[in-house]
């Protein structure tokens, strides 16, 4: 029990800490200074003491979606089989729980976004929604090949499938870490840092959200990026080496270090033309699909 708080504890703190490793990292290819390392915490903090205004247009469903988008999130950082296979949430099956939470925290946004009547916000709810058309998919071909190797139907069990078979483990590794952008809403899917409503994606649906309700959008979107990594980490781990909290230390550091990749790729790569963002996202469906074919070719 005091390993699963600590894994929630981390898991509730990497998302500021990410935050700020991706902006010191992209202002030291500008040669800049960059924030303190409170500055993302500071800034949330500052949102939450705001007061929110709200459209005469919108309902009650505005209000509640910032709050259920959170909720979700940190119920699918919950279900990370940090601790290994004696989780306290493991079930059979909790890869769709897993999935359909992810999901449930986008129709929260796109939903929010429709109330608000705004063609710019509705623009980027349906952009959101056409790109994970393709992302769902993607991620249950690779968790049903990472069932069919042999890691069960529990997330505790499947981040293991891989061991000891390099070559789909890359490919599980290359796919998540697609899906890691595209969840977060990072380059070269979308940029954070742009407000250009004919180009925004996940900042065009939150234009109406202040104060309180901006603070939650943001670092739900920051712990959804920590959330995704932290898979990803797990599926590069081997279990019989790393366990405990050894395990929990390794998955931090890994994280860690994809905020490092993930700050240098924005700083030498521009956001992808919208017409060729879902060539983009259909890397991952690719890759995912190759590795499903290759654990039932492969002995």
């Amino acid at each position: 029990m005091e390993f699963f708080f600590a894994q929630i504890l981390l898991l509730l703190t990497l998302p500021f800490l990410t935050l700020w490793i991706i902006l010191r990292v992209k202002a030291f290819w500008a040669s800049r200074r960059g924030p303190a390392l409170f500055q993302p915490f500071f800034d949330i903090m500052r949102l939450l003491k705001k007061g929110a205004v709200y459209s005469t247009t919108t309902t009650t469903v505005f209000r509640l979606m910032p709050t259920v988008q959170l909720a979700a999130v940190m119920i699918a950082a919950a279900l990370l089989p940090l601790p290994g296979r004696d989780h306290i949430l493991s079930f059979d099956g909790d890869f769709v729980l897993f999935a359909y939470l992810l999901a449930a925290s986008r129709f929260a946004l796109v939903a929010a976004a429709l109330e608000t009547g705004s063609p710019f916000e509705g623009m980027g709810g349906s952009r959101e929604a056409s790109f994970a058309i393709f992302a769902e998919p993607a991620f249950f071909l690779l968790a049903g090949s990472m069932v069919l190797a042999g890691g069960g139907t529990q997330l505790a069990g499947m981040v293991s499938a891989f061991d000891g078979r390099t070559v789909l483990a890359t490919l599980a590794v290359l796919s998540l870490f697609v899906m890691v952008l595209l969840e977060g809403a990072r380059v070269p899917v979308d940029d954070p840092a742009t407000h250009l409503e004919l180009t925004m994606i996940h900042e065009a649906m939150i234009l109406d959200h202040s104060g309180p309700d901006l603070a939650m959008l943001h670092y739900g979107a920051a712990l959804k990026t920590v959330v995704v990594s932290a898979l990803l980490v797990l599926v590069a781990l081997p279990e019989g080496e790393c366990t405990g909290w050894m395990r929990l230390l390794w998955t931090a550091a890994g994280t860690l270090v994809l905020a490092v990749l993930i700050g240098t790729l924005e700083s030498f790569m521009a956001r992808l033309r919208m017409t060729h963002v879902p060539q983009f996202v259909l890397l991952m469906f690719s890759i995912s699909l190759v590795a499903l074919v290759s654990v039932l070719l492969l002995p």
